[in-house]
């Protein structure tokens, strides 16, 4: 037998790449059987949590089964940081599992009868799914459907405005005096001081601003941001974080304007960027599937946020960045940035270019180091399913 018979005879008895794969999709489905089982202790898990009163997320034991898995993997011959990144979904579907029975909803909660107005729009409609999972009886009054707002405002005892920012206000003082005065009156706008203080003038019942920190479009509750701006009635306040917590809502709390200060950095600055960005894009004259030809994952990143922000409705951000209070300083103080930061590049100025640098890296302080963890695993993220 010659050297190149040699190099040939493993290849002659490999198995065919149909077998391979038939095999490949056995193990797959065994991975997934055991994905199913582990949810079924999952939902044993959560019917305990609930009878104990035992919060949904315990970060320690979350530290001890990543550091398990990822060490055990590793042991195994197998990359460490992915099966790490495997058991972080896994565990995130876990807590979704959890509550979506219901672990953190103390069991003797008493169902509530919940009015949305405007139940019928895209966030009303998310808001009514949340507060039916959670066990409580789901009234929906929108334009178009027979029941008037009026008469659900009068019958619920929790009211939700959930309506466009233009007209909430208009809304809130329709609805509030038919509030009962044990209920509750709350809002879900993108700004707090204006309705906060509609609803506190129209209403004798309790008063919460909320505002969630997402869209109606998210796969799923677990983990988003959700901000309370309490007015009257801590009872009632303390019950709407509860059942948001129970839900795996992350909750904070602020005052009406120190929301509304946030509101300007977080949402206006962050629009008027990525419509700049978006508009300069537009305006320049390169075709969009030409960059994408030299696309780095940070490019792609950016591109990914404008085009999602671009895909949405102008009727929704429009209101967002206008009827901020504070719309006008962010502005100002954004096309000053702009401005100067392009007379540095156009005047080839690298000792200025250096100290807008080190300005901005010194405001940022130890968040550097986040976001490069942070930043490198999305990449990561966006390269693997490129």
């Amino acid at each position: 037998m010659t050297v190149g018979d040699e190099t040939k005879e493993p290849l002659t008895r490999a198995r065919p790449i149909a077998v391979l794969r038939a095999m490949i999709d056995a193990i797959d489905r065994d991975v997934l059987e055991l994905l199913a089982r582990r949810m079924e202790v999952v939902s044993e898990v959560a019917r305990f949590k609930r009878a104990h009163g035992v919060r949904i997320r315990d970060f320690a034991r979350e530290r001890e089964i990543l550091e398990d898995r990822s060490s055990r993997a590793r042991a195994l011959g197998l990359p460490g940081e992915a099966i790490e990144s495997i058991f972080r979904l896994v565990l995130w579907a876990s807590r979704d599992r959890q509550a979506q029975l219901r672990a953190e909803v103390p069991p003797d909660v008493e169902p509530k009868t919940v009015a949305i107005i405007g139940g019928a729009g895209a966030m009303g409609s998310l808001l009514a799914r949340m507060f039916g999972d959670l066990g409580h009886h789901v009234m929906v009054a929108d334009v178009g459907t027979a029941l008037r707002p009026v008469e659900a405002a009068a019958a619920a005892d929790v009211v939700v405005v959930s309506v466009p920012i233009a007209v909430t206000e208009a809304v809130i003082r329709e609805i509030g005096p038919e509030v009962r005065e044990d209920a509750l009156l709350m809002d879900v706008t993108s700004i707090k001081e204006r309705p906060l203080r509609a609803m506190l003038e129209s209403t004798r019942a309790s008063v919460l601003g909320t505002h969630p920190m997402f869209g109606p479009a998210v796969h799923s509750l677990q983990g988003q941001r959700i901000v309370l701006c309490r007015g009257r009635g801590d009872a009632w306040g303390d019950w709407v974080r509860t059942m948001l917590r129970a839900r795996g809502l992350v909750v904070s709390e602020a005052a009406a304007d120190e929301h509304d200060r946030a509101m300007a950095v977080v949402q206006v600055l962050t629009h008027l960027q990525t419509q700049v960005t978006g508009l300069a894009l537009a305006r320049l004259g390169v075709p969009l599937a030409e960059t994408l030809r030299y696309t780095s994952p940070a490019y792609l990143l950016e591109l990914y946020a404008v085009g999602r922000h671009f895909a949405q409705s102008p009727a929704l951000y429009g209101p967002i960045e206008m009827e901020n209070p504070r719309s006008a300083e962010v502005a100002a103080t954004f096309r000053r940035a702009a401005d100067e930061l392009a007379q540095v590049v156009g005047t080839k100025d690298q000792r200025r270019f250096g100290a807008a640098f080190d300005e901005v890296r010194q405001f940022l302080g130890p968040f550097t180091e986040e976001a490069l963890e942070q930043s490198a695993f999305l990449i990561d993220r966006l390269v693997e399913r490129s």
